[in-house]
């Protein structure tokens, strides 16, 4: 049953995908048509009627760019041209290390305010203060603090990684099931290891939670702060292009950051599901 849903599921999305590619180049040409037909516009714009182009690419030129980037993605022409390859990976890069380090801190922190009330009460002024704060505004506080770009773009993602986190760990923590702490007291289990034996299994899918939502906040904000600092990655990528007017290259940058969410999101749902068990 299940395998029958998801083989009709994914004939469903292939027929939505064919549809939008049909929708898209039917659109992409009616603008085309719609340029030749109407020699005012044409001239208004400094283009002659006869043309027939439409500024907006279709899927056949947008398919040939991505051919284009497959077959070079690492090339290194200067600062300003590098493959689609260099990019990503300047990008992911960022996004793993402020990642790591949010992690580094989130979880430890929300093990804390979890398991002690008092800790809890003290931080909740000061996660209630900064959690609304936008991670971009936290960027020229960085930049002049740390006068490094790419420092600056990974500390903007560990702020913004941080509360979803820290959070939900908190979350998972305080929430787990009493009688299984009562069992661990009464076999005399000291806290560390009820911590590891009982806690962590018991809040692990919860973590794994805000771990999830914090990937995906990363990797949308890492691509704002790379067009405002600028240098290399695939937010920068996204603005040079647009600065060099090819939305051929932009609309093939979309596909790719959202691609690149995808898996991620997947590989931590992957995870989230290995550590949840029915009760």
């Amino acid at each position: 049953m299940a395998r029958n849903l998801s083989a009709r599921a994914a004939l469903l999305s292939l027929a939505l995908l064919v549809g939008v590619l049909l929708v898209w180049q039917v659109a992409v040409g009616g603008v085309a048509k719609t340029q030749v037909m109407d020699p005012e516009y044409a001239a208004l714009m400094g283009q002659t009627a006869t043309t027939g182009k439409s500024a907006m690419p279709g899927p056949m030129d947008v398919g040939a760019t991505i051919w284009q980037h497959l077959k070079d993605p690492f090339y290194d022409r200067g600062p300003n041209d590098k493959g689609l390859g260099i990019q990503l990976a300047y990008s992911i890069g960022r996004v793993a290390l402020g990642y790591l380090l949010a992690v580094i801190v989130a979880i430890p922190v929300g093990f804390l305010i979890g398991m002690s009330p008092l800790m809890g009460r003290a931080l909740d002024p000061f996660i209630q203060l900064l959690k609304p704060v936008s991670p971009l505004a936290w960027m020229p506080l960085a930049l002049y603090t740390i006068k490094d770009s790419g420092l600056s773009a990974i500390f903007v993602i560990f702020i913004c990684s941080l509360w979803p986190m820290l959070i939900n760990t908190a979350f998972g923590v305080s929430g787990t099931r009493k009688e299984w702490l009562n069992v661990a007291r009464t076999l005399e289990v000291g806290p560390i290891r009820r911590a590891f034996t009982v806690i962590l299994p018991a809040a692990a899918p919860t973590i794994l939670t805000g771990m999830r939502i914090s990937i995906g906040i990363a990797w949308l904000v890492i691509v704002a702060a790379e067009m405002l600092v600028g240098g290399t990655g695939i937010g920068y990528f996204v603005w040079n292009e647009w600065n060099n007017l090819s939305i051929n290259n932009v609309i093939v940058s979309i596909l790719v950051i959202g691609l690149v969410g995808m898996i991620l999101d997947q590989l931590l749902a992957r995870a989230q599901r290995l550590v949840t068990f029915p009760e």
